[in-house]
């Protein structure tokens, strides 16, 4: 039997843990979080599924790539932010698409964006189904609607063409990370863009939501990796020229990205390579406070080192991803290259460490070979980091509310901003759930400013989970807002964030991503209500 995703909660089914291992999480959550009340309930199975009528039938021209099966209904409703989690625990799969498209090839994709333009159907552009901000749930426009069709590209998945002089290839929208990689591996070259989605996320909602990778550094953004883009849009193909730089007019690859599936459905990218890496180091620091370690990353990332991985975790935050336990921030340090050996790099970055109170307990590692994973604390923070989605799942199987969320400021913010949303979020915290728990990390760090991203853990009340995450959101966004950080660093706008999106973005722009959704998409169709407001139709 082929393993399945699981269609209520992230990954796959069969990672769902066990009565006795929830138990053990149970006992953990309550260590981090005490009071909280957390019980061990079975998952949902398939026949207890609440799915919405279907309002509108398969037409001839797509049966053969569109269906209406309860599954494919069900596991097309959401994404996998908290709210996702908990209704799709729930049964509640009220948001489910009426139809699920699954396109074989850009012939597909064209008579479906025909046919549901015609027919006043509603396109919701598919990928991975990761998204954590509402990206991919049509339930909110529905009634606007004849019905909405989730449009997953899944199938379109191949590395089609390898340019090993330009160290460049074009691939498929809909290949997931684990399946680029092995195709590209066969020709010496990496993409080197790891999110945490990783294995189930594709290269087209990596575009479409400006993903955020595998390095720390320098190459920090699906941004910085695209070449050109060729998307479909209701009124014809949008595709531009690959070049390695242009100062010919606005780019028009730097609008497709971050676009989400509203201006067209992304079929294939010319992406820049990297040579597979040959040379590595790596080594973890430790700093008794948050402080010293924030001005050591500072002066790290302003040094022209481009550590590819820079992660500062605060105390909470190394005990969660069971990086360490003695109450220090830890900084995991790496390097990569498959031009030259690393050690001056390493000792460089550890120099700079040291500087600000920074203790290196263990030895640095530097070796040369092809191999995966990491060794010693980065080792272990990057298996707790993989694993963490479905510790999610857990918790919000037994009653926890539970989620993340990130920014990006400058650095003279930093201090200001941190502060605000500690205090704001504890607050909330402690006012809707009786205390919790907030955790920080930087995942990427610039120059100019650090991106940081932040854990929340607190007990549930049952039946009011919901309403208790939105308040804390509702808290933690606006603090970010008020100091001046982004709303989304790298986790894209989705529904979720629309608000804050709205008062981040200069008005003249949004005028001018509206004309541009009228211009390309004139039935408003596609993913509606996702950065602008839904067009009438």
């Amino acid at each position: 039997m082929d393993r399945q995703l699981s269609f209520w909660g992230w990954g796959w089914q069969d990672r769902f843990p066990d009565e006795a291992t929830r138990k053990g999480l149970a006992m953990m959550a309550g260590a981090m979080i005490p009071g909280a009340q957390l019980a061990i309930r079975p998952p949902p199975q398939l026949e207890q599924l609440r799915l919405p009528p279907v309002r509108v039938d398969v037409p001839e021209r797509l049966a053969a790539f569109t269906g209406a099966e309860p599954r494919e209904r069900a596991a097309h409703s959401y994404g996998r932010g908290f709210p996702d989690l908990l209704r799709g625990f729930l049964g509640d799969f009220s948001a489910a698409p009426d139809l699920v498209a699954r396109p074989r090839d850009e012939a597909d994709i064209e008579a479906t964006l025909d046919w549901a333009a015609g027919a006043r159907v509603a396109v919701i552009p598919y990928g991975g189904g990761t998204s954590v901000v509402g990206g991919v749930e049509g339930g909110a426009v529905a009634g606007s609607y004849r019905g909405v069709l989730s449009l997953d590209v899944r199938a379109l998945d191949r590395v089609v063409e390898v340019d090993p002089v330009s160290r460049a290839a074009r691939i498929q929208a809909g290949a997931t990370g684990p399946g680029l990689e092995e195709q590209l591996a066969v020709h010496g070259f990496s993409l080197r863009h790891y999110p945490q989605s990783f294995e189930f996320s594709t290269l087209g909602g990596w575009i479409a939501t400006r993903a955020g990778g595998h390095f720390a550094t320098l190459y920090t953004h699906i941004d910085d990796l695209v070449e050109s883009v060729r998307m479909l849009t209701p009124i014809g193909p949008w595709e531009s020229r690959r070049l390695p730089g242009s100062g010919a007019g606005p780019s028009p690859d730097r609008l497709v990205l971050g676009s989400e599936g509203t201006l067209g459905v992304i079929t294939e990218a010319w992406m820049r390579l990297q040579p597979r890496p040959r040379w590595r180091a790596s080594a973890s620091v430790r700093f008794r406070d948050f402080g010293p370690a924030v001005a050591a990353v500072r002066e790290l990332s302003q040094s022209g080192l481009h550590p590819s991985n820079c992660r500062l975790l605060d105390a909470r935050e190394a005990m969660l991803h069971r990086v360490t336990t003695d109450g220090r921030c830890v900084l995991l340090l790496g390097f990569e290259s498959a031009d030259h050996p690393l050690e001056p790099w390493i000792e460089r970055a550890l120099a700079i460490a040291a500087a600000h109170g920074g203790d290196c307990p263990g030895p640095k590692v530097a070796d040369e070979g092809e191999r995966t994973g990491a060794a010693g604390e980065a080792g272990a923070w990057r298996d707790a980091f993989f694993e963490m989605p479905y510790l999610f799942n857990a918790l919000v199987s037994m009653g926890a509310v539970v989620d993340t969320f990130e920014t990006a400021c400058t650095w003279d913010r930093f201090d200001t901003l941190h502060q605000a949303v500690t205090a704001a979020v504890m607050d909330a915290l402690q006012r809707v759930c009786g205390g919790g728990m907030l955790s920080c990390r930087f995942t990427h760090v610039y120059p100019d400013g650090p991106a940081p991203y932040y854990t929340f853990i607190a007990g549930g009340r049952d039946g009011a989970q919901r309403e208790q995450w939105a308040e804390i959101k509702q808290a933690a966004s606006d603090a970010l807002a008020a100091a001046g950080g982004t709303i989304t660093h790298h986790h894209a706008v989705g529904r979720l964030h629309r608000r804050w999106y709205d008062r981040e973005r200069p008005e003249p722009f949004a005028v001018a991503l509206r004309v541009t959704k009228r211009a390309v998409d004139p039935a408003g169709i596609l993913n509606p209500g996702v950065l602008i407001d839904p067009l009438a139709v």
